[in-house]
């Protein structure tokens, strides 16, 4: 019989928490408005203050990054087949099939464990309408190469960034590559908001 000592547990990551004394007096800012929904003031400071953070023109929240990530495909209206890679949370490639779209899977690098560029033009078809790569650890993908094949097919870009809130690459906030890039607040990430998500874009419309 195996006992369970959570003493004995080493933990891989733990969640950032807010002073719980500041946590409370937010509380009752809230309690006073009595707007817990519907973009209420702290959902739009919240928009606002991770819009400046992540350096992005557009940011909208959502309750969690699965739900914001069958709205990215939603609203750029794709169709037939997404290249994506396995080396992910399950819910990107189960978006990809909610939506009534067919996933592609292409290997990832070895070193990297993000999708593998070299290995993207091989997969594409006349079916194809996006690559959605993911940010895997923290390591951002090579968010050029994919740009330049995305160019080159006249193909859609989503990026999966629930693993790489606050990266940049050469100075650039991560959000800014690609059509749209998804965040996960899960409680599971170092930046959560218990649970949700938000999905940045640069063009509003």
């Amino acid at each position: 019989m195996l006992l369970e000592n959570k003493a004995n547990k080493i933990f891989v990551t733990s969640p950032l928490m807010p002073d719980f004394n500041n946590f409370c007096q937010g509380l009752k800012e809230i309690w006073s408005s009595k707007v817990l929904t519907n973009h209420g003031p702290k959902h739009a400071l919240l928009e606002e203050n991770l819009k400046n953070y992540l350096r992005v023109k557009g940011l909208s929240l959502y309750n969690n990054a699965t739900t914001a990530l069958i709205v990215a495909i939603r609203a750029l209206g794709l169709n037939g087949e997404v290249i994506t890679t396995p080396f992910t949370f399950s819910a990107t490639a189960h978006v990809i099939k909610w939506c009534g779209l067919t996933p592609v899977f292409c290997d990832i690098d070895e070193k990297t464990m993000c999708i593998d560029v070299d290995k993207i033009e091989k997969l594409i078809t006349k079916n194809t309408s996006a690559i959605m790569p993911v940010h895997v650890y923290g390591i951002p993908c090579e968010v050029k190469k994919i740009q330049a094949i995305a160019q080159e097919y006249n193909l859609k870009i989503i990026y999966d960034a629930a693993h790489a809130f606050g990266v940049e690459v050469d100075g650039i906030g991560i959000g800014n590559f690609g059509d749209m890039s998804v965040f996960s607040f899960h409680a599971t990430k170092l930046f959560n908001t218990g649970e949700g998500g938000a999905i940045v874009y640069n063009d509003k419309s």
